[in-house]
């Protein structure tokens, strides 16, 4: 039985994948499981990381259950194990030595705490914030990641404070948290999940807190690419879901048709100047995207989407 249970997803990665486990080879907290959820990966993943780091926990799903589903997967794991407490980590994230002793003092110090999460560094440019937690900013139903850009070194000595949302790249959660809150919503699959969850487990009397003094290193959309139609879709279907869960009345009415009407103008550019078709896939997958949260069709986009958005895999 370990105390902490520490699970890292891998899609087809096994690159990155590797590098964050070796990071944790060398941490200094005793008695963690490292748990590697292979997501239904196509490539060589499953050889390369069992070969390369043999004393990690490695489970297979057999299929891609997106961001939410694949967690999910290694949570259950973990809870199965009594472990006290469950690290969500992104397999392209690098962590400092000692990380976790104040991820552990946080959650120790306040009972009332359910989630911690660390300061969430940028590989390029280095030792800029890319998230010290985030919020959700209820006129546009977007959430925005906290002191992006700053300079790390001015958090050194910064206290933990509150936040409304846990950085989805890096989070520990009480397993009392989860087993009262429940897991993530897997209709979502990719984005967005952990903005809803976290607002749930706030809703159930927890705080959360972001701890400046851990520190872990980001390389962003290593798995996705920073310019795949696969975001463009995901992120704008799931925001619609995500405002029509959380929003009642005239303040859903609004943010709806606001979300709508901006990306219907983004659509409309994109047809206007394709660039040589380089867009058309970002069009399409806005197009989807608008389909399917109309339709209500959740959980992995559909083959079809997929073929007409020129997404390979997702």
């Amino acid at each position: 039985m370990s105390n902490l249970g520490l699970v890292i997803l891998n899609w087809n990665n096994p690159a990155d994948t590797v590098s964050c486990l070796s990071s944790l080879a060398h941490i200094t907290t005793p008695d963690m499981e490292v748990i590697v959820v292979d997501n239904g990966s196509t490539d060589d993943s499953v050889a390369v990381i069992r070969h390369q780091h043999p004393e990690c926990t490695l489970l297979q799903t057999g299929a891609n259950l997106g961001y939410a589903g694949g967690n999910n997967f290694g949570i259950r794991y973990a809870l199965k194990s009594d472990a006290e407490f469950i690290m969500l980590l992104n397999n392209d994230v690098i962590v400092s030595p000692d990380f976790l002793e104040p991820l552990l003092a946080a959650l120790h110090a306040c009972p009332d705490v359910g989630i911690v999460t660390p300061l969430v560094a940028s590989t390029e440019p280095i030792d800029r914030v890319w998230a010290l937690g985030a919020r959700v900013d209820w006129r546009t139903g977007q959430v925005h990641r906290i002191h992006v850009g700053d300079a790390v070194r001015t958090y050194h000595n910064a206290a933990p404070f509150d936040v409304d949302i846990a950085s989805g790249a890096a989070m520990l959660i009480r397993s009392t948290v989860l087993e009262r809150v429940g897991l993530l919503d897997e209709l979502f699959f990719l984005y967005y999940e952990e903005t809803d969850w976290c607002l749930t487990v706030r809703e159930c009397g927890y705080r959360i807190l972001a701890v400046p003094q851990s520190v872990v290193w980001h390389k962003v959309s290593a798995t996705l690419g920073t310019v795949s139609p696969a975001i463009d879709y995901y992120m704008l279907r799931n925001q619609l879901r995500f405002i029509a869960r959380r929003r009642r009345g005239w303040s859903r009415s609004r943010l709806l048709t606001s979300t709508v009407a901006r990306n219907l103008l983004t659509i409309a550019a994109y047809t206007a100047k394709s660039h040589n078709g380089q867009r058309r896939p970002h069009r399409d997958a806005r197009l989807y995207a608008l389909r399917d949260a109309a339709l209500r069709h959740w959980g992995p986009m559909g083959a079809n989407v997929a073929a007409a958005c020129r997404i390979d895999g997702t």
